[in-house]
């Protein structure tokens, strides 16, 4: 677990900023998830090819990622620590392949897929974004608990479309690097499709949000704090031409982390 955290502190300042808001139930394994997730999506984003390795070969990489989680989280042992610590998470937690599979679909298709269509963009988003909110979904339920309850439709409807809005303004802000030094175009540069995915991320947003007080209590802060940095860089997106890189200052981060901090705790249905 403390090989997890070290990986996915390299990261991220906001998520790094919304994890330490979790309540210790669940940190370290939020961390966990992330750290796997961290790891396959550098295994297809370039440093296997700089390494040298061919497109077949990173597949290879890849798909040997998967079988390998796959079989720690039956066995409970890897020696790759990373993998371990998410297999430890995954068995505790209920989190099983029909989201780990997923998950590695859409890391395999940015190693085939260079344009997508409607239909393959939303599987993409799915397995690479809502997927892996779900699993942290699991985690915020069943942590530190006995059994491995599935949440009610409503909180997971939600947690998928927090994780689509936070890939989609993803897509957004990485759109140059990823066509120019990755040749992955997402969305497409129709008429109208940035203003269009800007409308369906904050209807995402403000779905998901009205579903935070349903979390448990130790986890409500957090996903309210990441929900709030994501919201202001949907708001940069909208004010930029999208020529630069949007990004939240560090002291705007901390305002926001310190409102949801201060705020009363939203209540919900859930102890």
């Amino acid at each position: 677990m403390r090989a997890a955290a070290e990986v996915i502190a390299g990261y991220s300042t906001s998520f790094g900023l919304a994890c330490r808001l979790l309540g210790p139930r669940v940190r370290a394994h939020v961390r966990a998830v992330y750290a796997l997730v961290r790891v396959a999506d550098e295994i297809v984003d370039g440093p296997a090819a700089a390494a040298g390795l061919e497109p077949a070969a990173t597949r290879h990489v890849l798909d040997d990622l998967e079988a390998h989680t796959l079989l720690a989280i039956k066995e409970g042992f890897s020696a790759n620590l990373v993998v371990h610590a998410f297999a430890l998470t995954a068995r505790e937690c209920g989190i099983g392949p029909d989201l780990v599979r997923p998950f590695f679909a859409s890391m395999r298709s940015d190693l085939e897929v260079v344009e997508h269509d409607e239909r393959s963009l939303r599987q993409y988003v799915y397995g690479s974004a809502e997927a892996v909110g779900l699993m942290c979904l699991q985690v915020f339920l069943n942590a530190g608990r006995p059994g491995t309850d599935r949440a009610d439709p409503l909180v997971s409807e939600g947690a998928r479309r927090l994780g689509s809005a936070f890939q989609e303004i993803n897509f957004l802000r990485d759109a140059g690097h990823d066509r120019d030094r990755l040749g992955r175009d997402y969305l497409g540069d129709a008429p109208g499709t940035r203003a269009a995915v800007l409308d369906r991320i904050d209807r995402d947003l403000h779905a998901a949000r009205a579903c935070i007080p349903l979390l448990p209590k130790d986890c409500r802060r957090a996903v309210a704090t990441a929900h709030g940095l994501f919201a202001a860089l949907a708001h940069r997106l909208r004010e930029d031409d999208g020529t630069g890189r949007a990004r939240v200052s560090n002291w705007r981060k901390a305002v926001i982390a310190a409102k949801v901090s201060l705020a009363p705790s939203p209540r919900g249905v859930r102890a």
